[in-house]
């Protein structure tokens, strides 16, 4: 199946389009210019808490993961700092082939959001790609997160009622193998990974999980738009 058969790409948001951890490494800096941690501690460290089972609705969560890793990192841990990461998403950076890419996709494709996002950052983060997209779904409207099944199920009922495309029309793009490759391939939806951090060692602010051999691999959003013009 050529890439150009699909008619609509649902995308992970955070850590496929938006620079997560450089944003929140952005923000550790600014809060505290002279902390010893280096930056792959910090984002093991949040990392983990992350992954706590206590963890709530993200990104609001980001105040718990402040509270949780500041104290063993050195880092000022009052409400007021755990808040300001937690606000920081609105200046959060797109990747730097994110915008352009996404132009380019939303030509050819429908293009949805499928972010573990609460809506109040979605609409940061739209505005930061340029508002590309044709739907957007944040965890608000699936009521759950990724990696559960009901959030896909959720958004193909929306784009199936919006406009009649079937799961066989749907290429799912991401960067998260915990959040979104493992899962969407049990499934049997079409996954293309965006390796963001094929140049990195470690799995830095993403929650590990085991590798899931995806359908289509990448290392930008650009090489997605460059195979898609190319036919491939």
């Amino acid at each position: 199946m050529s890439l150009q058969d699909f008619k609509v790409l649902t995308f992970d948001v955070v850590g496929t389009l938006i620079d997560f951890e450089g944003g929140m490494l952005a923000y550790l800096r600014s809060v505290a210019p002279n902390a010893k941690v280096s930056d792959d501690d910090f984002l093991a460290a949040y990392r983990r808490a992350r992954a706590d089972g206590n963890a709530g609705w993200y990104p609001d969560d980001l105040e718990r993961c402040w509270h949780a890793v500041a104290p063993a990192l050195g880092l000022p841990d009052t409400d007021a700092v755990a808040r300001g990461l937690r606000d920081s998403v609105s200046q959060w950076p797109a990747f730097p082939d994110s915008v352009e890419a996404l132009k380019r996709l939303g030509k050819r494709f429908k293009l949805v959001t499928m972010t573990n996002a609460q809506a109040w950052a979605l609409a940061h983060f739209d505005k930061t790609l340029g508002s590309p997209f044709d739907m957007l779904l944040s965890c608000d409207d699936a009521l759950c997160e990724k990696p559960d099944a009901r959030y896909f199920a959720y958004a193909r009922g929306r784009f199936e009622g919006a406009w009649g495309f079937k799961q066989a029309d749907n290429l799912h793009v991401a960067q998260s193998q915990y959040h979104d490759i493992g899962i969407s391939r049990q499934l049997g939806i079409t996954t293309c990974w965006i390796e963001r951090r094929h140049a990195q060692k470690g799995s830095g602010g993403t929650i590990e999980s085991k590798h899931t051999v995806p359908d289509y691999h990448f290392h930008t959003l650009a090489e997605l738009a460059d195979a898609v013009e190319a036919g491939r």
